[in-house]
């Protein structure tokens, strides 16, 4: 087939694409090679080093995330060298953050702390020297902790080209390099939406979810995959449910189609409501002045001898439905049949609209 060609990762032979990475061929075939800063769907940096690979030929390593595959390439992934290369990486990163693992709501899904078990590095060889950045605690949703961060850039990557809100980019250089707002601003005197994408997108604990913040660790949390419901789009999410209670939400990319893993700051966030104490658990009719629970074959009989009693003494258009936008649109276009139908006014209206 034109634009397919061969090339040798560890002495296997793996069909390639034009446009593929190495580190796409690899993964296809299933062949791993670690990776930190590299994000699908975004511009391929190169920028953590921890993908690199020994290429036949080439002088230096080249990172596999960012090198394009060409015919007869030779690959290997696992050399003495390669290894060499990203233990002092993964060092350097280690001893310039406070990766205290102890408090680190990441703890147990947390990218860095997984290649530094894989690599089996038992401490860096370096003094650990954290920058002493303040926490950004201004907000009630997400909680950014700098000197967890491994300047990766995903999260630059995530808000500016997944969400295009452009909020956050690298400032200063060297060791001072930091990510943030402009102006080294805090989250809530941003432009920042709080659509949590670059929560979704950190691989350590630099940026999480305050609500979540000691609600479980992630070995604890059971998650359920569900449908948004503050919407018709269907967004696909996970409600994090520790002992018994949704502490937050998050979301997968995996899940695919309509969202692809990114969720608006109502989806993320806005999920208090579950367990609140004025939530309605059953059906109440008023009676006498005052409302009474009620089961739901009753309440729906005493509606449906209501709008038959206004129907017959009005007519049908002294009657009004309002539908919700939390609803799906099955449910919207069966609500406007039976009003329309059943009822038999056209005074349907949406409240996404008003």
């Amino acid at each position: 087939m034109e634009g397919k060609f061969s090339i040798l990762i560890d002495g296997k032979e793996c069909q390639a694409t034009a446009g593929q990475t190495i580190l796409d061929v690899a993964k296809k075939n299933g062949i791993y090679i670690p990776t930190l800063c590299y994000f699908p769907g975004t511009t391929l940096v190169g920028a953590c080093r921890v993908c690199v690979v020994e290429q036949e030929g080439a002088r230096n390593l080249v990172a596999s995330c960012a090198m394009p595959a060409s015919p007869g390439m030779k690959i290997r992934t696992d050399t003495p060298r390669v290894t060499e290369a990203r233990k002092m990486v993964v060092e350097l990163i280690w001893a310039s953050g406070d990766h205290n693992c102890l408090q680190c709501e990441s703890n147990g899904q947390c990218q860095l702390q997984d290649l530094i078990y894989r690599l089996g590095i038992e401490k860096p060889r370096f003094e650990i020297d954290p920058p002493g950045y303040p926490v950004d605690s201004s907000n009630t949703m997400i909680f950014r902790d700098l000197n967890k961060c491994v300047l990766c850039g995903r999260c630059i990557r995530g808000c500016n080209e997944i969400q295009v809100n452009e909020v956050l980019d690298f400032a200063q250089r060297g060791n001072r390099m930091k990510v943030g707002p402009a102006f080294d601003t805090d989250y809530i005197q941003s432009t920042c939406v709080f659509c949590g994408e670059c929560m979704q997108d950190c691989p350590t604990g630099a940026i999480i979810n305050k609500q979540g913040r000691f609600q479980g660790r992630p070995w604890e949390i059971k998650k359920v995959r569900t449908t948004c419901t503050y919407c018709g789009v269907g967004c696909q999410l996970d409600l994090n449910v520790y002992n018994g209670k949704v502490v937050k939400a998050s979301s997968d990319r995996n899940h695919g189609s309509p969202n692809w893993g990114s969720l608006c700051m109502k989806g993320r966030f806005a999920n208090e409501f579950i367990h609140s104490a004025d939530r309605l658990t059953t059906p109440l009719i008023r009676r006498n002045g005052k409302l009474q629970e009620a089961g739901w074959d009753e309440a729906l009989d005493f509606i449906a001898d209501k709008l038959k009693e206004i129907k017959a003494k009005h007519g049908p258009d002294a009657i009004g439905g309002l539908s919700s936008a939390r609803c799906t649109n099955e449910d919207n276009y069966i609500f406007q049949k039976f009003m329309r139908a059943a009822i038999g006014t056209n005074n349907v209206d949406h409240c996404a609209r008003l």
